[in-house]
């Protein structure tokens, strides 16, 4: 009991550091995004009117006053999941912009990373079982292989050979002008397709780190004493391999799943910005573009929320699933 009682009280520590560290980032960096919105409607040759600037600083809701007073409002404000007005899509909330991206964003990478994880670890259990062989070092080389080439390049690869060559899938955005968001076939349907290129090139990369290390920890596993065991005592060797070794090979990757799990709220930039895909990695990178406070503050929150929250019951499923680990803080 005294290990997760620990384990929340870490948690809550950390959440309280990353609120403020989320308060005071966006303020640190240089700029005014209400000078940053008249420059751009007025133009880069002309002057900057300050009564303009002030005007929109009202219109935004900018914060003002010292620096505690914002921190203390701004508690407020997440406590009651107000997260203010976007600057760069002004009257739309930042709450309602969020809802719109966080769906392609979860479907997407989340149905992404799922499938990446039960490969990389099927393939990494199957490198491990037959190590030292040549599927293992087809498996091993070929996915290292993989790794080492730029994300854009297989992004840009795929566009250009199943987009523009062959024609089978839309190469940018979320769906075509000819439908419109909802529940009926049509939208599903072409939502689908132009999700096929960006969920292929994340699916190419994702699985590799879990397959290296799904592969090296049961190779460590099945070399320790308790693997030598089994073995002297006649078990058969698959049952050797998924009992003692791909069994506790795989508890590291558990938090790591967790985590990437949590870290879906952030989306992927690259990925998304590359197929103009509208989720939160594009929304982040207009949000950073433009200074747009509230929207940095909101999407960086809940990022680390989703990744603390995934964390902390990483910890508690690692607690269950390995006793040793209650036994070693408790000691």
């Amino acid at each position: 009991m005294a290990y997760f009682a620990r384990r929340f009280a870490f948690f809550l520590a950390t959440l309280w550091a990353a609120v403020t560290l989320n308060f005071l980032i966006p303020r640190l960096q240089p700029g005014d995004p209400a000078e940053a919105i008249v420059s751009r409607l007025a133009g880069k040759s002309q002057a900057i009117d300050p009564a303009q600037v002030a005007a929109v600083r009202a219109m935004l809701g900018v914060p003002g006053g010292n620096l505690f007073q914002q921190y203390v409002d701004y508690l407020r404000s997440v406590l009651h999941g107000d997260f203010g007005v976007s600057y760069t899509y002004f009257p739309y909330s930042v709450t309602h912009m969020i809802g719109q991206a966080l769906p392609w964003t979860v479907v997407l990478v989340g149905v992404t990373q799922i499938l990446s994880f039960i490969i990389g670890n099927l393939l990494g259990t199957w490198a491990a079982y037959r190590r030292n062989s040549r599927i293992d070092s087809v498996i091993t080389l070929g996915s290292t292989f993989v790794g080492t080439l730029p994300f854009f390049w297989i992004a840009l690869l795929l566009i250009y050979v199943f987009a523009i060559s062959l024609h089978w899938f839309p190469e940018r955005g979320g769906y075509g002008g000819g439908s419109s968001p909802g529940w009926s076939w049509v939208f599903l349907s072409d939502a689908f397709q132009h999700s096929v290129l960006p969920g292929l090139a994340l699916l190419i990369t994702g699985p590799i780190g879990w397959i290296i290390g799904m592969r090296n920890n049961m190779v460590q596993s099945l070399g320790e004493d308790h693997a030598r065991l089994a073995m002297a005592r006649g078990l058969p060797e698959r049952r050797i391999a998924l009992t003692y070794g791909a069994r506790i090979a795989i508890l590291p990757n558990v938090t790591g799943f967790a985590i990437a799990l949590g870290s879906i709220v952030g989306g992927t930039v690259l990925v998304e910005t590359v197929f103009n895909y509208p989720g939160m990695g594009r929304l982040l990178l207009e949000a950073v573009s433009n200074k747009d406070f509230p929207l940095m503050q909101a999407i960086f929150l809940f990022t680390t929320i989703g990744v603390l929250v995934a964390n902390f019951l990483a910890d508690l499923l690692y607690g269950f699933l390995d006793p040793r680990v209650r036994k070693v803080e408790t000691a």
